[in-house]
């Protein structure tokens, strides 16, 4: 089936690279408004001139998400333009250092947690109001199965995921009765300059292409999507549901 969102107006964070960006240019290619939001630049200029060469639209929106009255600015300007927002793709995000925990700098850790936690509570804040004006507001958090593995050396980050998650859970169980679906989307192993900076001895071809990660999670934004408060894993092309500890 294809995927119509026509009129939609659509927020996505990390736009100006890997699977943001492709993700960025789906939505578009589906009908949406897209909001691009990223710090570099030239990415974005690199995106605006895909989605337009497509017949698509976006805006574009460089911010630095530590910038976190920047992300109240940008939730009072999309209602300023666009009245509601129809979908979110917080999928901005760092890696820190894959390092023994008690390794891990104070400065790094902090802006794990700034970046992938905090900022993301922020746009959620941000733009929650906004959702709730869609008839089908859609939600989708990018998370990992380092938040659920917990690797060793991997503490700072799958901390952040792990938080990610939590409050994706929290915020679906607030909303479960509204229009609004929210759910996690967990990528999996993608070739990424995240993924490269990670696994710096992996062959990066034998990891699937952010675009085809892309064309996966896009679908959670659909109109017609049921579930809510799940991880949907693109590797396996599947929602799962959590469990509590035995």
């Amino acid at each position: 089936m294809t995927l119509d969102l026509t009129g939609r107006v659509a927020v996505v964070t990390g736009a100006s690279r890997g699977i943001g960006y492709f993700i960025a240019k789906e939505l578009a290619a589906a009908g949406a408004h897209v909001i691009a939001v990223a710090r570099t630049v030239g990415g974005l200029e690199e995106l605006d001139d895909q989605i337009k060469a497509a017949g698509g639209q976006a805006t574009l929106v460089p911010l630095d998400l530590a910038d976190m009255a920047g992300i109240d600015r940008l939730g009072g300007a999309i209602h300023e333009r666009c009245g509601k927002l129809d979908i979110l793709v917080a999928n901005a995000g760092v890696l820190g250092v894959i390092s023994p925990i008690g390794h891990v700098e104070a400065k790094t850790f902090e802006k794990v947690m700034t970046i992938n936690v905090t900022s993301t509570w922020r746009l959620i804040r941000s733009v929650d109001p906004l959702l709730r004006l869609s008839d089908a507001g859609r939600a989708i958090l990018l998370s990992s199965n380092a938040a659920h593995s917990a690797r060793a050396f991997w503490a700072p980050y799958a901390a952040s995921k792990a938080a990610v998650e939590t409050m994706m859970r929290s915020w679906a169980h607030e909303t479960q009765s509204l229009p609004l679906r929210v759910n996690a989307a967990d990528p999996g192993a993608t070739r990424t300059a995240m993924r490269a900076q990670a696994v710096p001895g992996e062959d990066p071809e034998t990891l699937p292409h952010p675009s085809e990660i892309a064309k996966r999670i896009v679908p959670l934004a659909s109109p017609e999507l049921k579930e809510t408060g799940l991880i949907f894993q693109a590797k396996h092309n599947r929602f799962v549901a959590y469990r509590q500890p035995e």
